[in-house]
This record gives structure tokens, C-alpha cells and sequence, in this order.
């Protein structure tokens, strides 16, 4: 049975990543730096598919984390056939210097340990002759985002990165894909139970069910990155029409 390496596969979309990928036939492994909730999920989702399941606890915001998965899964013979880059942290207000802590263990999550990742699973992937590389940046990528600065900015990384990569190793037989979501309705964001009852209702905020699901049918079909959902339609040319300065002062009024 092939393995899928699932990082952020503890909850969320990366637990249902994992979930939906058990149920293709892959043999899922959950990477995560919680320690509790990690053992829960692979221990439930084993019982749940009847799939083995693999856990490693990693915190993969630090430097030289992805060099620490590499040299685990060759230790327990595992050769990942899909790598799911999910992972991922939020906050929301404006940049301060007490944030530097948190802003540079963002970079090193979304950016350092994706690169590393795809990079060193890639040119394995690249000499098997197959494989799958699905990252997720954001609808955020698109538009610029007073309070999420630093969010979007890393997210517009992965967006470039994965497009560029795509095409280095499509021809080694590996297909990279980059999913750029809107809203989804998971516990990244500090969203209240009413606002994300009604946001479902209206179609603003997702369900990592139907995210996923078209973020590995779109992995598997080789598209280079979707960006699903109307949100994605109506938000970034809207937020692009709208003038510098009235983005100044939403930022100003709305965001702490």
C-alpha cells in the first residue's frame, strides 16, 4: 500500500486530507506538533478506514524540520507517493515588533519547511517516476490584506513556488498541485459557531469535506492550482477595484 504524508493531519483539513486519502487506498501519516490530539486522530482514523495509519510529532515551524521527517520516514522505510504541504498558522492584526517571534515561525512553517519538503520528497518522487505534491496556499494570496499581511504574503509564496516547481518536475513524472481556498470552516480561524452557521448558509465558508475533495480530484487530474468556490470569483477582483486609501482605513477601523 502507497503512503501519504499529511502534515497539519491532526485536525481539520489535514485530518480529512488524510481521511479521504485513506479511503483512495493510501496509508496515511499524520505529522503534527500536537502531541495528544495526534495520537487521537491516527488511533480514530485507523479504526474508522481499517487503513494503517502512521503519526510523527514534529513542530515543522523550526529550521531543519523537514530534513527531521525525511530522515524518520527513511528509518521506518517510507517512501511517501503523495505529499500534502498543509500545515499552516493564523493571526489577525497588524504587525508589531513583539510579533516577530510568531511572524518568523510563519515563514519558516509556510515557506522554509514547504520548500524543503517538496524539494527533497520531489527529487524522490522525480526518481521513481511518479507522485503527487499538493500544497495549500490561499484565495488570500490574490489580494492585499491589512491585519493578514504576513499570511497572505507567505501564501502568495506557495502560490508562485508551486506553479514554478509544477513544471520542473511534471516532466519526471510528478504532479504538484496548489490549492488556493477561501473561507473554510476550521478551527484556524477565530470565527464564532453563528457567524460560521451562517457563513456555511450563504456559501462563504466551506467544509473541509468539500475543499478537499476538490483539492485531490484536481491533484490527481494534474491541474497546477484551483482556487474553488464563488468567494474566490467575487472577492479578489472586488477588493482590486477598490481604492488604496479605502483599504487604508477598513484596515485601520476594523483591524486591531
Amino acid at each position: 500500500m502507497e503512503t501519504a504524508l499529511i502534515t497539519g493531519g491532526s485536525s481539520g483539513m489535514g485530518l480529512e486530507y488524510a481521511r479521504q486519502l485513506a479511503r483512495k487506498g493510501f496509508s496515511p501519516v499524520l505529522v503534527s506538533n500536537r502531541a495528544d490530539e495526534l495520537e487521537t486522530a491516527g488511533a480514530a482514523l485507523a479504526a474508522e478506514t481499517g487503513v494503517p495509519v502512521r503519526t510523527l510529532f514534529c513542530d515543522l515551524a523550526r529550521h531543519g524540520a523537514a530534513e527531521e521527517v525525511v530522515a524518520w520516514c527513511d528509518a521506518e522505510g517510507i517512501a511517501p507517493a503523495v505529499l500534502v504541504n498543509n500545515a499552516g498558522m493564523f493571526f489577525m492584526h497588524q504587525l508589531k515588533p513583539d510579533d516577530l517571534p510568531k511572524a518568523h515561525a510563519m515563514m519558516t512553517l509556510h515557506m522554509e519547511t514547504v520548500t524543503d519538503l517538496c524539494i527533497l520528497f520531489g527529487a524522490r518522487m522525480a526518481e521513481a517516476g511518479r507522485g503527487w505534491i499538493l500544497n495549500v496556499s490561499s484565495m488570500t494570496a490574490r489580494i492585499p490584506a491589512p491585519g493578514i499581511a504576513l499570511y497572505s504574503a507567505t501564501k502568495a509564496y506557495l502560490k508562485s513556488f508551486g506553479k514554478s516547481i509544477s513544471h520542473e518536475l511534471r516532466p519526471a513524472g510528478v504532479l504538484v498541485t496548489t490549492v488556493c481556498p477561501a473561507a473554510v470552516d476550521t478551527g484556524l480561524y477565530p470565527l464564532g459557531p453563528g457567524l460560521r452557521k451562517w457563513g456555511r448558509r450563504l456559501g462563504f465558508i466551506q467544509t473541509p469535506e468539500w475543499l478537499v475533495r476538490r483539492a485531490l480530484r484536481a491533484l490527481f487530474r494534474g491541474r497546477r492550482i484551483i482556487s474553488p468556490g464563488a468567494m474566490n470569483l467575487l472577492v479578489p477582483p472586488l477588493v482590486a477595484a477598490l481604492p488604496d486609501r479605502l483599504i487604508d482605513r477598513l484596515g485601520k477601523r476594523w483591524i486591531p
